[in-house]
Order: structure tokens, then sequence, then C-alpha cells
């Protein structure tokens, strides 16, 4: 087994003159970083008195699962000799709430993948199951990440 690791600064830009004093007297602003990466603001979700205009970790983790399934998805389509010409993915990430805690529950991939040629449109839809097997981040999460796929094939 090879171990990889991943380093990153992530930086709370809340502290509006009294800390952590009450719930309200805080913001949620956060600064990610990491070296030789453009910055990326984070913040909590706008219903945990977050900033809207911030990426927040509910939709980093989705994004996440999304992002690991394309890239593992394009290796499988290589292998397999499919040629993807362009792939859209809308994700939805559910999480239930209980009182003060709460976790996902499902996580429903839509990817929309266009294959060069129609011959290739049974193994592009195929190869989803494939690429979600290979997908480290969706290995790690203790919830379903389903797949809605659609294949379309490229004008011509």
């Amino acid at each position: 087994m090879t171990d990889h690791h991943y380093t990153l600064g992530v930086t709370w830009q809340g502290n509006r003159g009294s800390g952590t004093s009450g719930y309200r007297d805080y913001g949620r602003a956060v600064l990610l970083t990491a070296a030789g990466k453009p910055d990326l603001l984070g913040s909590a979700d706008p219903t945990f008195r977050g900033d809207a205009d911030r990426w927040n970790p509910e939709e980093l983790l989705v994004a996440a699962l999304s992002q690991c399934h394309l890239l593992s998805y394009l290796h499988s389509a290589v292998n397999h000799g499919v040629v993807v010409t362009a792939y859209e993915d809308n994700p939805v990430g559910t999480m239930a709430q209980a009182g003060q805690g709460g976790r996902f529950t499902d996580v429903l991939l839509r990817p929309r993948v266009t294959v060069a040629d129609a011959s290739m449109v049974e193994a592009a839809a195929a190869i989803h199951h494939e690429a979600s097997e290979n997908c480290f981040i969706a290995a790690s999460v203790s919830f379903p990440v389903r797949h809605e796929p659609e294949t379309l094939v490229a004008a011509h």
C-alpha cells in the first residue's frame, strides 16, 4: 500500500473583535490555501450563519465526489476505448440534520457524458460502475453515492 499525503492550510477569518463570545458574534469565513494553488474562500452553509458567496464544506464534499468520479470515469474510458468528448455533472447531496449534528445520507451524481460515436454508448454507460469502484473519495464515505448517468453522441 502506498500512502499519499495532502497538505493545506485552513485559516479562520471570522473574528469580529470578540472571538467566539457568542453564537452570533463571530463570522464563519475561512481561507483554504495550498502551495501553488489559488486560494479558496470557505464558510459555513448559510443555514448555519455562513456566507452564501463562499464554498461550504458540504458543497466541497459533493464536489469532491463528483470530480473524483469524473476523473475515474475518464481513466476507465481510455482503458475501454471509449472516446469522451464532453462531461458535465449536476450532483446533489442530501444531509439530514438532527439537533446540533447531522450526516450526509446520500449523494446523487448525474453525469452527462458525450462520446464520439454511437458504437460507444453501451460501454460508456457500463463503465460508471467501474469508475465508482475506483473513486477514492466514494470509497471513503459511509453513505451511498448513486449515479443517474446520461450518455449522448457527439454531433458530427
